[in-house]
């Protein structure tokens, strides 16, 4: 997510994130940036610190209120040390003071996102009634002695539909929340063929129910019996 009020360099951003691979949601105004920031998946906010609609250091706050392990890298052409200490203070994972190189941002993104505490946090606790999964070696494991190992994309599907139990969660978002990448031009099949390879998996934990249910026309929907409360 990136918050820059500057067209420029906004979409100068945009382009080599994208070009990188990432997945991009931008915004403009202050106010905007806080509603996508707190609505929209994503991983760690670019944030410009001049921004109308409001200040780039409220905006900061306000991500640190409500999701504080959000990464957050400050941009702005403010190179006072007063600037630098209170974005800093105010929670900032980084400071780039502008002009700055694509290459010395893209380095910055990527460490802030290896040492990110929502990187590293703790997956969504499941209660299978049959069995139990073992995140760290991405192990099913079945009471009746059966193992099943979850791929990489498999494991992350799954904690993305556990982290929103209850709710439908259309293809689009999965392909961001879970890929990374765009919707737009991607065939939904990838989804449904993970879907349906981890429920394979699931169904001996699972006393043979589906615990990721299919709304016709809308997405899939974790059942929120098997997710335990936080």
């Amino acid at each position: 997510m990136t918050i820059e009020d500057d067209p420029a360099i906004r979409r100068g951003i945009v382009d080599s994130l994208k070009a990188t691979g990432y997945v991009v949601w931008q915004a403009e105004r202050a106010d905007e940036g806080v509603r996508m920031s707190l609505g929209k998946p994503c991983d760690l906010v670019l944030l410009d610190l001049v921004l109308p609609g409001g200040d780039g250091l409220d905006v900061l706050a306000e991500i640190r209120r409500e999701k504080p392990t959000l990464p957050v890298i400050v941009l702005t052409a403010r190179g006072e040390e007063y600037d630098r200490v209170r974005g800093l203070r105010l929670g900032a994972d980084d400071y780039v003071v502008k002009p700055f190189s694509v290459d010395e941002l893209l380095a910055r993104v990527e460490a802030v996102l290896r040492r990110s505490p929502a990187r590293s946090a703790t997956h969504a606790a499941l209660n299978f009634p049959s069995g139990e999964i073992d995140w760290n070696s991405r192990e099913l494991r079945c009471r009746d002695g059966r193992v099943h190992v979850l791929s990489e994309r498999e494991a992350k599907l799954l904690d993305y539909l556990a982290r929103h139990p209850g709710r439908v969660i259309d293809r689009d978002e999965l392909l961001r929340g879970v890929w990374q990448i765009d919707a737009k031009g991607v065939t939904t099949r990838t989804v449904d063929m993970h879907v349906a390879r981890l429920r394979d998996k699931l169904r001996p934990a699972c006393d043979d129910s589906e615990v990721i249910k299919t709304v016709r026309g809308q997405g899939y929907m974790m059942d929120p019996s098997v997710v335990e409360p936080t």
